[in-house]
């Protein structure tokens, strides 16, 4: 008896092993391959207009830099506005301009968060954008600078709809 119960136990512990064991979720990340291809995007959509020179960073879900480009003649101040926007974005999920919002308000309604402009890293302007996957996964963020904040959130959504069949 005590034999079959080691057996039972046995098949039982395998049983589970094989169906939750080896069941762990992958998750979808940011890598050097995919920020060159939207860093292309908003580079090439830089060349049809006329604007400022910009700088563009892209980091993943943790904050961390991935890529970092500096168009000839772009700003040195923008540097650490694109790099914020990005980190902005990622840290709280949202497009940089909804931070503005939250904090500043819109149309004349004051903000519902107006602490939120004390935070050191958070830039409450357009111009960062956080990057999902099609299923909803935050994977990193998109911070540019050096043209107008509209301009540099055109930008950014570009270089994220230039990716959007690989964000799966």
């Amino acid at each position: 008896m005590k034999k079959y119960n080691y057996l039972l136990l046995l098949i039982l512990t395998f049983i589970f092993i094989s169906k939750f064991g080896f069941a762990l979720e992958t998750k979808p990340v940011m890598d050097l391959n995919l920020a060159k291809k939207m860093a292309d995007a908003c580079e090439a959509k830089k060349e049809t207009t006329d604007w400022r020179p910009l700088n563009i960073a892209i980091v993943d879900s943790g904050s961390d830099l991935i890529l970092f480009r500096r168009q000839d003649g772009a700003f040195l101040g923008s540097i650490d506005i694109a790099l914020n926007k990005a980190k902005s974005a990622v840290m709280i999920p949202y497009p940089t301009r909804v931070i503005g919002e939250l904090a500043y308000g819109k149309e004349g309604t004051p903000g519902r968060l107006p602490g939120i402009s004390t935070v050191d890293f958070l830039v409450p302007f357009p111009g960062g954008m956080p990057i999902r996957t099609e299923s909803g996964h935050l994977i990193g963020a998109i911070g540019i600078s050096g043209a107008t904040g509209d301009q540099d959130e055109e930008c950014a959504i570009a270089a994220i709809e230039a990716v959007k069949d690989l964000l799966k």
